[in-house]
């Protein structure tokens, strides 16, 4: 039986935001076990299985202890753990600025309002594109934002149909970021640039100081 107000967490670790419109600020990471996806270049494969499940208590405490008031909420999938939700809320009443990173393959609904969302687009080359959930898109606040991590030349174009489809641009931040196995960063750039795309570009900070180092 699963106890309530717990959650299954993979670490807990305090490090540079390396992503969203966030990038560069000392945040509290908050992993969270389990993840119903199996994209094909996730550098998180750690957090599928296993981790050590935690009260609600414990987990403010060390966010505490740590002392960032950013605080982002990660896995793994967290909205793969019903408590997830109920967690968010309770965090973000206590006056932390709260991002949540989910894959979009969840409902977003009935997420606490003052949570910053980023949710993930997965592309055709992700592996995982029939999971979306596109009923999510409807839902995301203006101070959201879209992330889509592209492969390659036809994800891109993929990519482009979806912001034009869905008017992205015009609901929320939209992120293009490389694919570091299979997608060069300059190339991306040159064609946000060429297309005139209204998205913001970006590259994993934290991969660049860190590799795919866990906890980092």
């Amino acid at each position: 039986m699963v106890l309530k107000e717990t959650l299954r967490i993979t670490e807990i670790f305090s490090s540079i935001q390396g992503e969203s419109s966030k990038v560069g600020l000392p945040s509290t990471f908050i992993r969270l076990t389990g993840c119903p996806l199996r994209c094909q270049y996730c550098y998180t494969s750690y957090a599928f299985t296993g981790g050590e499940r935690i009260t609600f208590d414990e987990i403010f405490s060390q966010v505490k202890s740590i002392g960032n008031r950013d605080i982002c909420v990660t896995g793994g999938e967290p909205l793969a753990q019903n408590e997830a939700k109920d967690f968010l809320k309770k965090l973000t009443a206590l006056q932390y600025h709260v991002s949540l990173e989910t894959s979009g393959s969840i409902s977003i609904d009935n997420i606490d309002s003052r949570v910053k969302i980023v949710m993930d687009i997965k592309t055709p080359d992700s592996g995982e594109v029939s999971k979306n959930d596109w009923n999510n898109i409807s839902l995301m606040k203006k101070t959201d934002e879209f992330k889509f991590v592209i492969c390659s030349d036809e994800d891109y174009e993929w990519s482009k149909t979806i912001l034009r489809k869905y008017s992205l641009d015009k609901k929320s931040i939209v992120l293009f970021s490389p694919c570091t196995e299979s997608m060069e960063a300059s190339h991306l750039a040159d064609l946000i640039l060429k297309d005139r795309l209204k998205v913001r570009f970006q590259i994993q900070l934290h991969k660049i100081l860190w590799g795919d180092e866990s906890g980092r």
